[in-house]
């Protein structure tokens, strides 16, 4: 019986493997540091070891149905990783199959905010939902986004990278993409510490200018916020001005069910939601008025990447 698969959150600091049932239980756990093995084949190598110990501990290879990887910059339909800014090996990175060399399992690879919304769908908010739009706010803003109960990949499987919709394209703030304006320049963490920076001179009795400026965190901006500090709570709501003019431009083009946010800065959502929310309605285009849901994801942070990539171990069947 194909009882469990294995899962992997591979991250520029650590490498996690899981062993994950059906139900979305993760059994088992073992981690490593990624930039420990700048060599590809060693880390290759030290994935093989990781995936023997916890084989050891479900009765080996017959019980496990695949190998599922979330990890940046993923070629989905090559299988590869592909130029990844925060990953030590550089170029072309053919991963699932090095792994399949190294361990008699199928792999699948797909990009970590794509397994996110796949995890969502088999274990989180997207139960039974077959059309909605995942929102990972982190360090940065993924997606993705799922269309008739599939994910949708692109030509090159890089479809859906919402965070790099410019939404100033003009006078915008630089994003390291190369473009300007770009979503997750004001929507993410950092864009909400960025947007504190910007309008501490029009507050000077804000408690962050007790802080260095750039020392100013998202969580320093919500702690402000729960104080009931102006500028703070300010921030919060541009943040989710910002965010309900892009998800009202999102609409158009896949008529979702429901946008689910993921991250850290979820943890603010009473902060920013209501203007999301507020301004989504106002400018959405009225044939989508009343018709999405916005939820927070129901995956538990410590488990979430790897429920992400043990759903896609479950769900997907590319050969």
């Amino acid at each position: 019986m194909k009882n469990y698969v294995i899962a992997c959150d591979l991250g520029g600091t650590n490498t996690v493997f899981g062993v994950v049932d059906k139900e979305g239980n993760v059994l088992h756990q073992t981690s490593f540091k990624t930039q420990t093995y700048p060599n590809l084949s060693d880390f290759v190598s030290r994935c093989g070891e990781a995936i023997r110990f916890l084989l050891e501990k479900i009765g080996g290879t017959e019980t496990v149905k695949a190998i599922g990887i979330g990890a940046p910059d993923v070629n989905y339909w090559d299988r590869t990783i592909e130029n990844a800014t925060n990953l030590p090996w550089k170029g072309v990175v053919p991963l699932a199959e090095l792994l399949e060399q190294e361990i008699s399992l199928p792999v699948r690879i797909t990009n970590d905010a794509k397994a996110a919304a796949l995890g969502e769908m088999l274990y989180g908010a997207a139960r039974g939902m077959n059309d909605f739009i995942m929102l990972t706010l982190g360090t940065g803003v993924g997606s993705g986004i799922v269309v008739n109960g599939k994910l949708v990949y692109g030509r090159k499987s890089f479809a859906g990278e919402l965070g790099h919709v410019s939404i100033r394209p003009e006078s915008g703030r630089p994003c390291p993409c190369g473009r300007k304006g770009c979503l997750e320049t004001y929507c993410s963490a950092t864009g909400v510490a960025q947007t504190a920076r910007d309008l501490l001179a029009s507050y000077t009795d804000s408690p962050l200018h007790e802080m260095n400026p750039a020392d100013i965190t998202s969580k320093d901006v919500y702690d402000a916020a729960m104080q009931g500090d102006a500028l703070s709570c300010e921030v919060f709501r541009l943040t989710g001005e910002w965010l309900g003019e892009a998800c009202a431009d999102f609409a158009t083009f896949s008529d979702p069910e429901a946008f689910i946010f993921f991250g850290g800065l979820t943890k603010a959502a009473n902060c920013f939601m209501p203007h999301l929310i507020e301004t989504y309605q106002k400018t959405v285009f009225d044939n989508y008025k009343g018709t999405a849901k916005f939820l927070i994801s129901q995956l538990e942070d410590g488990n979430a990447a790897l429920l992400g990539a043990a759903a896609l171990a479950w769900l997907d069947e590319i050969e």
